[in-house]
């Protein structure tokens, strides 16, 4: 895996440049939902299907085993048989990230271990919550982790859910280490992100779908987008625009895609609900959710529906 090329601060990034550009994992990934089958039971056919479909319709990255995929319920077994079933159903068409955080970092690094020998392609590990440790426990159970496992890691900010920030001097400290190499964002810092991408090569991906374009814009990496189960190419469409540099088409695409986004993000309701809802109105991979969730009601349903109706109509 190889980071994204910078150009000398003192040139210019022009669109070129950034359309050449590599990042580790992909630009358009997919924080892929877990299907699951009525009985509540993993469902590997349903998962290596919606896979096949997420990468042939624009993403090229998927992302298991994360917040949106309900790792919080899913066994350690599971999780493996996940990333091997999905690496089956897309083989190197894309890139495979597993989520492995979690609040114990002893169990992180087995989870870690398990993700490189199911055939992941990085890791995706969550700052430890519940437990709020400062700064320098943070730096240490990333750093841990990164020297356990062979394979690069993207660090996950999301003190909304975990109760602590990764500070953008801990973020820089953790740059230095050669196999942390990217972050999904839901910090809502806008400025620390910035700042934390003039000092390090570190490839940030938005991890907030209402942020796709304006990270990218600044220097970001692409997004790991929860909207992206249910319309993957119109978010893909964004990014490319932007790379041709027709940047109020891309404006214009992301608005298009605002009224989805705040009802599967920002209406009361878990990503991983929304979600499933919508893909299993579509007949898609989904099933329930598991406890203690609970799958939406038929308002919510609805609303959603009208959403992606209006947004794939034109």
């Amino acid at each position: 895996m190889e980071l994204r090329d910078r150009p000398a601060e003192t040139t210019p990034m022009t669109t070129a440049d950034a359309s050449a550009a590599s990042p580790p994992f992909g630009r358009a990934l997919c924080a892929m939902i877990t299907p699951f089958t009525r009985a509540g039971a993993l469902d590997l056919d349903g998962a290596q299907r919606l896979a096949a479909r997420l990468v042939e319709e624009g993403c090229d990255g998927l992302v298991l085993s994360g917040t949106t995929g309900e790792s919080p319920t899913m066994t350690d077994t599971e999780k493996s048989e996940l990333v091997r079933a999905v690496r089956e159903a897309v083989g190197e068409r894309a890139s495979i990230v597993a989520g492995v955080g979690t609040f114990d970092t002893r169990h992180t690094v087995e989870l870690a271990l398990a993700a490189e020998k199911a055939g992941a392609d990085g890791l995706l590990v969550v700052t430890p919550y519940y437990s709020r440790p400062p700064q320098d426990a943070v730096e240490a159970h990333f750093r841990e982790i990164a020297d356990a496992a062979g394979l690069p890691v993207a660090l996950y900010d999301i003190p909304g859910r975990t109760g602590t920030r990764i500070e953008p001097e801990t973020l820089i400290r953790l740059a230095e280490h050669p196999r942390i190499v990217a972050v999904k964002d839901c910090s809502y810092d806008f400025l620390g992100i910035q700042k934390v991408l003039a000092r390090t090569e570190l490839a940030y991906y938005a991890g907030c779908d209402e942020h796709n374009l304006a990270l990218y814009a600044v220097g970001g990496a692409g997004y790991i987008s929860t909207v992206a189960n249910v319309v993957p190419a119109r978010l893909r469409a964004v990014l490319d625009a932007f790379e041709a540099g027709d940047t109020p088409v891309a404006a214009h695409l992301q608005q298009r895609a605002t009224p989805l986004i705040e009802l599967m993000m920002a209406a009361g309701l878990p990503g991983a609900v929304t979600a499933k809802a919508v893909l299993n109105e579509l007949g898609l991979p989904a099933g329930p959710v598991r406890t203690p969730l609970r799958p939406a009601g038929r308002e919510a349903v609805d609303g959603l529906l009208a959403a992606y109706e209006s947004l794939t109509a034109g």
